[in-house]
């Protein structure tokens, strides 16, 4: 039930910079690009659309191609007085991250583990030491050897079989999430002639190390629907398949236990979750269903000693509770409380150890951790001073310890990874985030959270940070990040790419709209389906508030958002354009009703329970009312800058590419509108460390432009 995420932002401020803009074009003769039209009419329920861009949904047609190399040399050409800020900007950012980092080892199973960077690399290299951190480096992967000649690349899903000797993992060069499993023997260093194609890149072993299970994906909706075993050293066509979902709503994925005892295939749609169990003894036994599936039932399982525990919402918990039942006994009428349901407090997660429970709930949109000993008595929080934080349990793979490892971070601080001692309440900071350069005081910056009021008046949180000294007069650039959807809470977090916007005098503003969780299970279940609006309406009063308590104006406002952060964006637009001077849609996904129609577009029929069936009138007529591609209308338009990837598979790139080629033809003022596509990644972009900043350097670069800031 956690959600981590980690958004790369930026803001700025104001522009008559566009009419500059504007001549530069013609003075340079670039012209704008121009999609041809041909009209498709679409219909459904005795409607029709008319989509005169439909012919974009094709990436094997060679026009299609070149109208997206249009784009991006249009793009190139208009900014390219920005190319030299954009390498400043781009070193600036790379010189406050440490090149020769790693993350802090953690013993599992007889070694200490290590991820680590190297000065000038932009993969990791991923590593072990035998039983000391002064035994001699293992190199399990160095992933910079790999990615050689790849535009691409992304390693996943790295697990280790039980005797040590072994290392399932999987490789991504397209950029679509579609794995090759393979199998490395971690004595000789060679890697095994197996080799499972269309997978989702992760496995697990079972404890007769020579047995994995993983996830297959439908070639063509990418729906991760099938488990299989495999058997070291044969061929991938002899694979058994364990488990087929064919509810095409639901999801699967294998994972292990931490008891290491079961194998667990999770199957998921929106609504309700299903698990199955195996003992890891024996590998080619029978899945048992743990407790059956009913639609609006979710739960989660993690078993210890005897038993499992269980979070759910069973009985109307809306916001979760903790359960309990034997491992014998897994069915729901088994099932006791441990923590009941609580109105004002979500129940997020659990970590269980032999002496203690470890729960992260979430209160007034605030993160706690609580230490619960299995004895009844002496709980306790951890305490956290600040409104603008972010803590949440890492890396803790062992059950017989005292030392819970947590992160902490704020706006304003640098990320800090802590081994706690549950039992004596010392703590030691095993690694805080260097930000380079000599220059960066995190006293220098004020964190803030302030509660705008909705128009239904729901009062909705607002996290921000900027530097000393702000005067509010409506002259500071701000930029709102938002995304607002599926349940994701969007956590403070600290960034030190930030740093080169907040430093030029921006505020940076997170709003914690409904359609997340921020502030329980309930601002979820009021941001979706037929209460979707409200996410769209909440963004826009926290933008009116903002310029109502003159943290800024609407020559200042800016707005960023991603993938269904990217439709709120395209919402907005339409809905209150004259709010923004700019706009970053990244990946966005504006095509609503459209794609939901397809279904053979990966993850369409599995979001029914998020945005609505079109194929029913009451949700098709309310998708219809706010999806910005059906929605743009003769008006004037903030700035925009919009990315995409080639080979999303999350967001297909025809949705931007469709989005902007309407807004040229229909948006009756002369702002910028930029469509930038990575012809070589997916939905998260640049896989490279280093290439991402790349892409924040475009974003940052635009943005500047417009407010004709170029130092």
């Amino acid at each position: 039930m956690k959600n981590k995420l980690i958004i790369s932002c930026l803001c700025v401020i104001f522009v008559p910079s566009i009419y500059k803009i504007k001549a530069q074009q013609m003075l340079k003769n670039i012209p704008t690009p121009t999609a041809k039209l041909i009209p498709k009419t679409l219909e459904k329920h005795n409607q029709k659309r008319v989509d005169n861009y439909f012919w974009l949904n094709d990436r094997e047609n060679p026009e299609v191609i070149d109208y997206l190399n249009q784009e991006n040399s249009y793009y190139e050409a208009m900014t390219a007085d920005t190319k030299g800020f954009q390498k400043e900007l781009y070193e600036e950012m790379k010189a406050r991250i440490k090149e020769d980092d790693q993350s802090v080892p953690y013993l599992y199973n007889g070694y200490y583990y290590i991820t680590r960077f190297e000065t000038g690399k932009d993969y990791p290299i991923y590593s072990r030491k035998k039983g000391s951190l002064t035994a001699n480096e293992e190199i399990l992967f160095n992933c910079n050897d790999l990615a050689k000649g790849q535009s691409y690349f992304q390693l996943g899903g790295l697990s280790v079989s039980p005797d040590n000797k072994f290392a399932s993992f999987g490789i991504d060069t397209v950029g679509r999430r579609i794995y090759t499993i393979q199998i490395k023997n971690l004595e000789t260093g060679e890697i095994l002639s197996d080799k499972i194609e269309n997978a989702t890149g992760s496995s697990v072993w079972a404890n007769d190390n020579k047995t994995i299970f993983y996830t297959r994906q439908d070639k063509v909706t990418l729906r991760s629907d099938k488990v299989y075993k495999h058997k070291l050293a044969t061929d991938a066509t002899d694979d058994v398949l364990v488990f087929n979902e064919k509810d095409d709503t639901f999801n699967v994925s294998v994972s292990k236990e931490k008891s290491k005892k079961y194998i667990v295939i999770g199957s998921g749609s929106t609504l309700t979750t299903e698990y199955r169990i195996l003992n890891s003894e024996n590998p080619d036994g029978e899945f048992v269903v743990f407790q059956p599936r009913v639609r609006g039932l979710e739960y989660s399982i993690s078993h210890f000693g005897d038993s499992f525990y269980i979070m759910t919402n069973k009985d109307k918990a809306t916001n979760f509770k903790l359960m309990k039942t034997p491992e014998n006994a897994t069915a729901k009428e088994n099932w006791k409380d441990v923590i009941p349901h609580r109105e004002d407090v979500l129940l997020e997660d659990i970590e269980i150890f032999s002496n203690y429970l470890v729960v992260e709930e979430r209160s007034n949109g605030l993160n706690h951790i609580r230490i619960m000993p299995w004895s009844g008595e002496g709980e306790y929080y951890l305490p956290f001073g600040s409104e603008t934080y972010n803590a949440y349990t890492t890396t803790n793979v062992d059950f017989d310890t005292d030392i819970l490892r947590y992160s902490y971070q704020s706006l304003a601080t640098p990320s800090s990874v802590i081994d706690f001692n549950m039992k004596t309440k010392d703590k030691e900071i095993m690694k805080e985030q260097q930000v380079l350069g000599g220059k960066f005081d995190k006293n220098n910056y004020i964190e803030e959270r302030v509660w705008a009021t909705a128009t239904d008046g729901t009062k909705v949180p607002i996290s921000m940070v900027y530097k000393k000294g702000l005067i509010k007069d409506g002259n500071n650039p701000v930029l709102l990040y938002a995304y607002g959807s599926y349940g994701v809470t969007m956590d403070t977090y600290f960034s030190s790419t930030r740093l080169s916007i907040l430093d030029r005098g921006f505020v940076f503003a997170i709003a914690h709209i409904r359609g997340g969780e921020d502030l329980g299970r309930q601002w979820y279940e009021d941001g979706k389906l037929l209460k979707k609006k409200n996410t769209f309406t909440d963004f826009i009063d926290c933008s009116k508030f903002l310029i109502q308590e003159k943290y800024t104006s609407p020559k200042h406002l800016y707005a960023e958002g991603g993938s269904a952060g990217g439709l709120l964006m395209g919402a907005v637009i339409n809905m209150a354009p004259e709010l923004y001077n700019g706009v970053i849609a990244q990946v966005p996904f504006v095509d609503v009703i459209t794609t939901m129609l397809d279904d053979t577009i990966p993850l369409t029929t599995g979001e029914y329970d998020e945005w609505g069936n079109p194929n029913e009138k009451k949700s098709y007529d309310y998708m219809l009312s706010y999806s910005p591609y059906d929605n743009v209308k003769a008006q004037k338009y903030p700035n925009m800058y919009v990315s995409t990837g080639l080979h999303d598979s999350q967001v297909q790139y025809w949705e931007p590419a469709k989005w902007v080629a309407k807004l040229r033809t229909v948006k009756t003022n002369d702002t910028v509108l930029y469509l930038n596509t990575n012809m070589d990644a997916g939905h998260g972009g640049a896989s490279g460390r280093f290439e991402a900043l790349k892409e924040l350097a475009k974003e940052y670069s635009f943005l500047l432009d417009l407010e004709e800031i170029k130092n």
